[in-house]
């Protein structure tokens, strides 16, 4: 429990209290339905959530009037929690549910029944915490594509309705990928238990109170992700470059989301969530974040800061009106290439130009996955102003971009890119340089690993995998369970970057300077043979491994083990599959269990 300490200043006859904005108990949140409108209530009183997705800079997200901020999973909880409570935020907490994609079968009981498992011991954990605002009941777990399987939804209900029974006190949601398909229909017939629903959505986002409704939308809803419309939304070059807006088109874009989707939606929206409140590679470097790299805030902060308070920022963000390419975009390696910039500050502040010349990703982003930032090119800045810049294409075909940073010295910061293509053959980028000891398996990494184990190879169909088992795990509170549950044939599964590629994408990280990869094991039973391996693809792929090592029919033991694979010597320039297990049947169906795969 959290308890307020009160001071007593005798001197002054005065009573302060520096206990935080919350009480030291959980503070009950209800739906209230008045009419045909809903507002979220909270320890007695109207809550408009005014939030953000992520998890640090609390202290600017208080300043700007935001009051919450959402988790997808509950790892880092702890720390996500007690700083909110510090700054007088609430935390709508995620219960990350598995993805198909990611190999999550929702046909399966034992994967389904193991977590709904995790999600009660997470609501029992944390539901007496005063920072928790509600539970979030997964993050399109649905799919990208109709959204039409009912036990994916009949999970979810089953979830809020024990999260209900344990914790009468706080709301249930769940959040799918826009409102395509049967999603709001399903929702609304297969899940009763749910309170609200949480939509991702960006290019529409501004369109969602009137499509909610048409799609037949009752329940009150959240924008739990919004912000400018996506790289797979936008117009393309024509070589098929997406173009990304300049950091002023997306606060406008921010601005028209906010005020028709959420205040204009005629009482049926709960409030919202921004994205991104920090910085990530997704399409390029600055596409969701809301801030830089560097730490300046981007225009769409003072926006967000002004709908939520009243308030503009006394000194604002510089603002870009427009940057171009001269020419048509696709040039011969070496040609130079002129950038020309409008950028303008509203206080008349100097501002430093910073530009920067980037490939294209090697990989594409799929559903937010992460996603290995490219190498950029120095050398081939040769000109720059405040007006323009003149680069020079590199030698290598292929797709890059001109990125103009615009800083204003007081934290702001503008930033607006271009694309260009050039001719000839495509050099297969460097692979990004691992930061070890570089995790490909432990608790709650399949929302961090770059690795996926999503290649599936032999008799696919007698193989079972659980991300999250909860019975006697090495460490933490689960880890991996495999099956083979064939009595004939093999099968195997690999841990690739990325996901689902057998070397006709470029990918993978270098290893340079790790020297083994780790990892705990144990049978079921004992006596289970499995072969354990990285680097599987070979020279004959266009993108291959740059080394590999195994360990052959290993005989696992009942009790957990420690096992390494030697990886001294070898060539570790890129590594796309980064771990493996392969079964050849017994002649009976197997058992067995890993946790805490590691490179060191």
């Amino acid at each position: 429990m959290f308890r307020p300490i009160l001071l007593v200043v005798a001197a002054c006859g005065l009573l302060l209290s520096t206990a935080s904005a919350f009480a030291d108990e959980p503070v009950p949140v209800r739906v209230e339905r008045v009419g045909s409108a809903y507002q979220l209530i909270r320890g007695g009183k109207p809550f408009l959530i005014k939030g953000v997705g992520g998890e640090t800079r609390l202290a600017e997200l208080k300043a700007c009037g935001g009051n919450s901020v959402r988790t997808w999973g509950v790892d880092n909880l702890d720390r996500v929690l007690a700083e909110a409570q510090k700054h007088g935020l609430t935390v709508a907490v995620g219960l990350w549910l598995g993805h198909e994609r990611h190999g999550f079968d929702y046909n399966d009981a034992d994967q389904v029944a193991e977590q709904l498992e995790k999600c009660r011991a997470a609501i029992e954990k944390y539901k007496d915490h005063p920072a928790v605002l509600l539970w979030g009941i997964g993050n399109e777990m649905e799919g990208y594509e109709a959204g039409d399987n009912a036990a994916i939804w009949s999970t979810i209900n089953n979830i809020a309705a024990m999260a209900k029974r344990i914790d009468p006190d706080h709301p249930t949601m769940t959040v799918v990928a826009e409102i395509g398909g049967e999603r709001v229909k399903n929702i609304h017939r297969l899940c009763p238990d749910i309170d609200f629903v949480g939509i991702n959505s960006y290019g529409g986002a501004a369109t969602i109170a009137q499509r909610y409704r048409e799609a037949g939308g009752k329940k009150p809803y959240l924008l739990t992700e919004f912000g400018p419309a996506g790289s797979w939304e936008v117009s393309k070059t024509k070589w098929g470059a997406a173009i990304e807006p300049t950091s002023t088109e997306k606060a406008a874009a921010y601005r028209k989301t906010y005020e028709q989707s959420v205040l204009g939606s005629d009482g049926l929206c709960l409030g919202s969530y921004a994205f991104l409140w920090g910085q990530k590679q997704e399409a390029t470097p600055t596409w969701f974040g809301l801030y830089l790299k560097s730490g300046e805030r981007t225009e769409a902060v003072d926006t967000l800061q002004e709908l939520w308070s009243g308030k503009a920022p006394a000194n604002r963000c510089p603002r870009i009106e427009s940057i171009e390419l001269v020419g048509s975009g696709q040039v011969d390696p070496g040609q130079p290439i002129e950038v020309k910039l409008k950028a303008s500050d509203p206080e008349k502040d100097p501002l430093k130009i910073r530009w920067v010349v980037q490939a294209e990703p090697a990989v594409a982003s799929v559903g937010g996955d992460q996603q290995a930032e490219p190498s950029t090119f120095p050398e081939a800045v040769v000109k720059a102003n405040d007006m323009g810049a003149t680069v020079t294409a590199p030698k290598g075909g292929g797709n890059y971009r001109v990125f103009a940073y615009v800083s204003d010295s007081h934290g702001g910061a503008a930033v607006a890119n271009v694309p260009f293509r050039v001719s000839g053959e495509e050099v297969v980028p460097e692979a990004r340089k691992a930061k070890l000891p570089l995790v490909l398996y432990d608790e709650g990494s399949q929302l961090d690993t770059p690795y996926i184990p999503a290649g599936y190879m032999g008799n696919t169909k007698g193989v079972k995998m659980t991300l999250d088992h909860a019975d006697q795990p090495h460490s933490g509170e689960t880890c991996l369970k495999a099956e083979y549950r064939d009595s004939k044939d093999w099968a195997g599964v690999v841990w690739q970057h990325p996901a689902q590629d057998w070397g006709d994408q470029p990918g993978g990280f270098d290893w340079t300077g790790a020297k083994r990869l780790t990892f705990w094991a144990r049978g079921e039973k004992g006596g289970e043979s499995v072969s354990f391996e990285l680097g599987l693809l070979r020279a004959d792929k266009k993108f291959h491994d740059s080394a590999s090592g195994k360990l052959a029919d290993v005989m696992l033991t009942s009790e957990w083990k420690q096992y390494s694979i030697d990886l001294a010597g070898k060539d570790l320039s890129r590594i796309k599959t980064g771990f493996a297990w392969v079964h050849a049947s017994q002649g009976r169906p197997i058992v067995f269990y890993l946790d805490d795969v590691v490179v060191e």
